[in-house]
């Protein structure tokens, strides 16, 4: 086994299920999914010889897969693209259809999921990165921005997540 293979196998045990996460929020449908994981780990791969130590390994790897998730998804999904939201369109969208009073765990989750995924590419991997616990210097050494851009992008798209499911939740018996 090349250094190259040693190098991979270590980031993918200890991002694997980082990873996995990412292509759930990234694309929903299981077998397009599963398509965008591997397509991860080949571009992992294949970069492992690139990596110089400039930036942390994990952001090296977060940045290597959510580049990879962001072609991948504009290859898969070019006419989808224009029905993605923008925030403001998501601000002036409101909630969607009735749902039960009490929501467990799971069903949350899902809608965040939808809403998540609903986003235009730059403001879902900033959001995707914040659920990963990345703080707004890091989320922007990974997509290029300014910390007080990531900060502002995060508190805007948290406002509008927390708007959608409060009018989800209230759209019931209404």
């Amino acid at each position: 086994m090349d250094k190259q293979d040693k190098r991979y196998l270590g980031v993918a045990a200890q991002f694997g299920r980082v990873l996995d996460r990412m292509a759930r929020g990234y694309e929903a449908q299981e077998d397009r999914r599963q398509d965008l994981l591997q397509e991860i780990h080949v571009a992992i791969w294949k970069s492992m010889n690139t990596f110089d130590g400039r930036c942390s390994e994990r952001t090296w790897v977060y940045r290597v897969a959510h580049n990879t998730a962001a072609t991948y998804i504009a290859r898969e999904r070019r006419s989808k693209l224009r029905n993605m939201a923008t925030l403001e369109e998501l601000i002036d969208a409101g909630g969607g259809g009735n749902q039960e009073e009490t929501i467990d765990e799971q069903q949350a989750l899902q809608r965040l999921t939808r809403i998540v995924q609903s986003l235009r590419p730059l403001d879902k991997q900033v959001m995707l990165l914040y659920l990963e616990d990345l703080d707004a210097a890091g989320i922007g050494e990974i997509t290029g921005l300014s910390a007080g851009a990531v900060a502002t992008k995060v508190h805007r798209i948290k406002a509008i997540i927390g708007q959608r499911l409060q009018a989800m939740r209230g759209n019931h018996g209404g």
